[in-house]
């Protein structure tokens, strides 16, 4: 061979390595996705057994059951508290109410004369995405404090439009509840509507709330695009006092309860409309959950725990296990997941979607659920905590379930009772909670103890901010 090919050779060589080099650099800077958009919509007071995915009769869920379809469904998930404020306060800090005082004894959440909310040193989902830049929105029910320092704008949130705590307080007028049926004047109710720090509307016309709330939720998304964002989509009802607007109300076969679900079911397709109108749906998780189960004294206003006992206020199963589906066409692998979850772990699960570094300065409840979600792989979540105030009833490690105080709420289920001997349940054979094996299984309820042991020695409880009032 020639010097002139020897050298035309060795160049060729040279071309065909830069070339490769180039592709290999454009694979790699193709594969490096954007971070994921987050929506997470929290109904208020939906029972497990109130949508059609679910198992509901009659309360038809189009847009929910499509996402059940086409994402996960998990059936074992469940949120930190059996009602709002704590509930709440879990969802978005990752944290157990007991650590930062969400949680009290002397009164179970926040009041419009209450004096705290959440403390400013917590750190909010907000707070923690604000840091790989995302853009931020609450929409709806609030009920973390709604003094200005506690309000969504002092917690992460770039803007906030709703009302700052459940629809039914502020009642104007003394009246019972069933006095106008199904016709209650939302002029009942003297709720204030804010947009970020400031009431525009009050009363808050709840007929019209829940479209506005989604309304305001499509908006959010079409203005933020072409940047990474997180909505908190917070909605008031299923909570009593019960409303639906025009187009929805009488519609279903539950009656007015079906007809606002049925409304959020439609306000859920909107939001999963725009996103693929937009063509974000591909890089968007979308989560559907409740802050906890039904509210059952209020009759045929209140939802259904399906075949769990008893509901919300309860640490019974159907006080604490919530209907949850996560979506994303991409993103979540297709599946129903029998595993365990909570609402504290979409703080830590989150944060690493968006390759943000979890606190280290503080204990965190979370795990992460991204390769269950993206993967398909097992839940790393093993056990929950059932919580009532600061004291902790109940706890769950794998199927088996150990009660060791139970108690009812609202004039239903007994009153309090601390078992000398806990009663234990397997969740798997009997999710209704109906045959004690305590007798059967001493090494459970020892394995059980030993956990509980274990997060009590490391607890330090935060100040109560939920007893102070004006």
């Amino acid at each position: 061979m020639t010097t002139y090919q020897l050298v035309t050779k060795a160049r060729s060589l040279a071309l065909l390595t830069f070339l490769m080099f180039c592709c290999l650099l454009a694979s790699a800077q193709n594969d490096k996705s954007p971070p994921p958009n987050f929506v997470i919509i929290f109904a208020d007071d939906l029972g497990y057994g109130d949508l059609g995915t679910f198992g509901h009769p009659s309360i038809q869920t189009p847009n929910l059951d499509r996402m059940a379809t086409e994402g996960q469904k998990w059936t074992n998930f469940y949120v930190a508290a059996s009602v709002c404020t704590p509930s709440r306060a879990a969802l978005l800090t990752g944290r157990l109410p007991v650590r930062n005082g969400m949680c009290s004894n002397k009164s179970r959440v926040l009041f419009p004369n209450s004096v705290n909310g959440l403390p400013t040193e917590e750190i909010t989902l907000a707070e923690q995405l604000k840091q790989a830049g995302y853009a931020t929105a609450a929409i709806g029910k609030w009920h973390l404090g709604h003094k200005p320092e506690f309000l969504p704008t002092s917690q992460g949130f770039d803007y906030y439009y709703g009302i700052p705590y459940s629809n039914d307080m502020d009642k104007a007028v003394k009246k019972d509840y069933w006095a106008d049926g199904d016709d209650i004047p939302f002029q009942d109710y003297n709720v204030p509507l804010m947009r970020d720090t400031e009431i525009v509307e009050r009363p808050a016309d709840q007929t019209t709330i829940t479209k506005r709330y989604t309304e305001e939720t499509v908006k959010f998304i079409k203005e933020h695009k072409s940047e990474p964002f997180f909505v908190y989509l917070a909605h008031n009802l299923p909570h009593i006092p019960l409303f639906a607007s025009k187009d929805f109300k009488g519609k279903s076969k539950r009656g007015l309860y079906g007809d606002v679900i049925e409304e959020i079911d439609y306000g859920v397709g909107e939001v999963i409309k725009v996103l693929e109108e937009e063509g974000l749906a591909e890089n968007t998780i979308v989560v559907f959950t409740s802050d906890n189960g039904p509210w059952l004294p209020f009759k045929t206003h209140g939802g259904s725990a399906g075949l769990l006992r008893a509901g919300k206020g309860t640490t019974w199963e159907g006080g604490m296990r919530v209907p949850t589906i996560f979506w994303s066409p991409s993103r979540v692998t297709p599946a129903v997941v029998s595993d365990l979850g909570s609402t504290m772990d979409l703080f830590t699960t989150f944060s690493a979607m968006a390759q943000v570094a979890m606190p280290n300065d503080r204990l965190m409840d979370g795990v992460d659920l991204s390769p269950t979600l993206l993967k398909g792989e097992e839940s790393p979540r093993k056990h929950i905590l059932y919580y009532r105030g600061p004291e902790v009833y109940a706890a769950r490690l794998g199927e088996y379930k150990l009660h060791y105080i139970t108690q009812g709420e609202y004039g239903m289920f007994g009153g309090k009772e601390v078992h000398e001997t806990p009663i234990l349940y397997h969740l798997g054979h009997d999710p209704s909670e109906q045959f004690d094996i305590a007798a059967e299984h001493p090494e459970v309820i020892e394995e059980i103890n030993q956990l509980v042991k274990e997060h009590q020695s490391t607890l330090v409880k935060g100040k109560d901010q939920l007893a102070e009032r004006e």
